[in-house]
């Protein structure tokens, strides 16, 4: 409840209001207690007393609970009973304006960021990876940098992953060893996300941190956030927040401490925040948590239980509400004893037995004072919430994201051009230069073996003709002969003929005319004609050989 007089108005002890101080909300706070002790309705009465003072708050609401701060609260036994305790008369209910949202954009405006956003240090806490793989991851993050790529979303992620992986050897000298076992695990934590529907977390449009700083008639607007189903992957849950957190503090400039914070952030289950979470990141909280008071922003912390939150920065929530701790173990009653000594304690009561007997609604309360420094722990009553206590119904929800103002801006999904697209563009060209190279050389070949085929049928051809050549000459040696022969009996049977033809003639005409000749006797003259025949065949032949040999 928030008013001139009491400022920010939210409990009352026996020694009067107790009000957060404006100047000093910003420096954070704490809501802790055990289950069932008040703690959610706490928040409320915090949350609707900012929202009336005209600052934004951001919370979780993890079982629909808080959904009831859009609407009107109404009178009942209870709150008359607290109006006479606090000294109040007609209290004026009124419901707070509300934005919802919601991860997997089922009961609210979807709330997304980028993976190049989220960083490889979050997101190596998120996929639980060991440092060997947190330094692929860096890896691949930075290649993406390298060569302008952007990491909007998983499918992203892994062709990065995926492309370095190829590329290793490149990579080595320059990156270092980009081993295909801690791919492997990367792509594994990846396909584990996107089974829990992160999917639907990482991608465009992203959300914008301006749109947690709304106003709506001089009222601070409350974002919430559905967290039923987020709460079912804590880290998740925890990592998203821790970014969001982050996100602020870069984006918001330096004002230093207001009248009043620029924006309230409630985290409930804090403890999921520091489970399992290295050294390295818890230090990155505190530096966060320690400089985001200087951008106006107040970070109240809601758990079970102090012990929670490490020391160095439980030593930086400064407002304290602590409902009712149990004591059944040796061990709860140390941390009873643990939490009881964050507080400056009061002579009045003991700390101690007071946190343990605390009723439903009550708390212990220490706000800074006007100097920054503790007050004095007080048993107080937490005021009754002026909206409704309790879950809303699905109908409510529905109109108020209708009239929101931004369903246009978040609800339906971007997937521009990103490191997916421009990787598997890269890959498709290169597969076709090489398609086109391979039908080159296919080509090339084929021109190869048909000229080879060529060659091979002429030389084919050339063998069978001179097979044939080698088959004609002995018929042409036997031609030869043939005609040589022949034309030489034939020159010799002439000859002869001729020869005893002019002797016989020549022996004739001597016995006719009376002359005598030296060889009268007819043996003579033959003998005489087969000489002159033999002669002139010899001579004849020679002829016919020399002239058969030159043809």
């Amino acid at each position: 409840m928030y008013d001139s007089q009491k400022g920010l108005y939210v409990a009352h002890s026996s020694n009067g209001p107790i009000s957060i101080i404006g100047k000093m909300a910003n420096r954070h706070g704490l809501i802790a207690g055990a289950t069932g002790t008040g703690k959610t309705v706490t928040l409320q009465v915090l949350a609707e007393t900012f929202c009336q003072a005209g600052v934004p708050c951001f919370m979780a609401d993890m079982k629909g609970d808080l959904s009831g701060i859009s609407q009107k609260g109404a009178l009942s036994g209870f709150i008359e009973k607290r109006c006479k305790e606090f000294e109040l008369e007609n209290p004026q209910f009124d419901s707070c304006p509300v934005q919802f949202f919601d991860v997997f954009g089922e009961q609210g405006h979807p709330m997304r960021t980028t993976i190049s956003n989220m960083g490889p240090q979050l997101l190596a806490r998120l996929m639980e990876l060991n440092e060997t793989q947190s330094g692929v991851l860096e890896i691949v993050f930075k290649v993406a940098d390298d060569r302008n790529l952007l990491l909007l979303d998983l499918k992203d992620l892994r062709a990065m992953l995926n492309y370095v992986s190829d590329h290793a050897a490149e990579y080595r000298q320059t990156y270092g060893n980009v081993s295909a076992s801690s791919v492997g695990a990367i792509q594994r934590a990846l396909l584990s996300l996107e089974s829990q529907g992160a999917e639907k977390f990482f991608g465009e449009p992203a959300f914008e941190i301006n749109d947690l700083f709304r106003t709506r008639g001089g009222k601070g607007v409350m974002s919430v956030l559905a967290a039923d189903k987020l709460m079912q992957n804590p880290k998740l849950y925890s990592t998203f927040l821790l970014w969001l957190i982050s996100d602020i503090y870069a984006t918001l400039p330096e004002v230093g401490d207001c009248e009043l914070p620029k924006l309230v952030f409630f985290f409930d289950e804090a403890h999921t925040l520091f489970n399992d979470t290295p050294k390295s990141l818890v230090d990155k909280i505190e530096q966060v948590v320690r400089l985001i008071r200087s951008k106006g922003v107040g970070i109240y912390f809601i758990t079970q239980n102090p012990t929670d939150i490490p020391d160095n920065i439980l030593g930086q929530l400064g407002n304290r509400v602590q409902h009712a701790l149990r004591a059944y173990t040796p061990k709860d009653q140390k941390a009873v004893k643990a939490a009881a000594e964050t507080f400056r304690s009061n002579p009045a009561f003991d700390t101690t037995e007071a946190i343990m007997n605390l009723e439903t609604g009550e708390a212990l309360v220490s706000f800074l004072d006007p100097k920054g420094a503790p007050s004095m722990v007080e048993r107080a009553r937490i005021l009754f919430p002026l909206s409704q206590i309790g879950a809303i119904n699905e109908a409510q929800r529905k109109e108020i994201i209708e009239w929101s103002g931004l369903g246009g801006k978040y609800d339906t999904p971007i997937d521009r051009e990103s490191a997916f697209e421009i990787l598997l563009a890269d890959q498709e060209r290169a597969m076709a230069e090489q398609q086109a190279m391979d039908e080159h050389k296919a080509n090339q070949e084929l021109i190869r073996q048909q000229e080879m085929a060529e060659r091979a049928q002429e030389a084919a051809a050339a063998r069978s003709r001179k097979q044939e050549e080698v088959k004609e000459q002995p018929s042409k040696g036997r031609k030869v002969a043939k005609s040589i022969g022949g034309a030489v009996l034939t020159a010799a049977t002439g000859a002869v003929l001729t020869s005893v033809t002019r002797s016989l003639g020549t022996a004739a005409a001597n016995a006719v005319t009376g002359k005598k000749s030296k060889t009268t006797s007819g043996k003579n003259i033959a003998n005489k004609a087969i000489t002159n025949a033999t002669s002139t065949a010899l001579r004849t032949l020679t002829r016919s050989i020399l002239g058969n040999l030159v043809k």
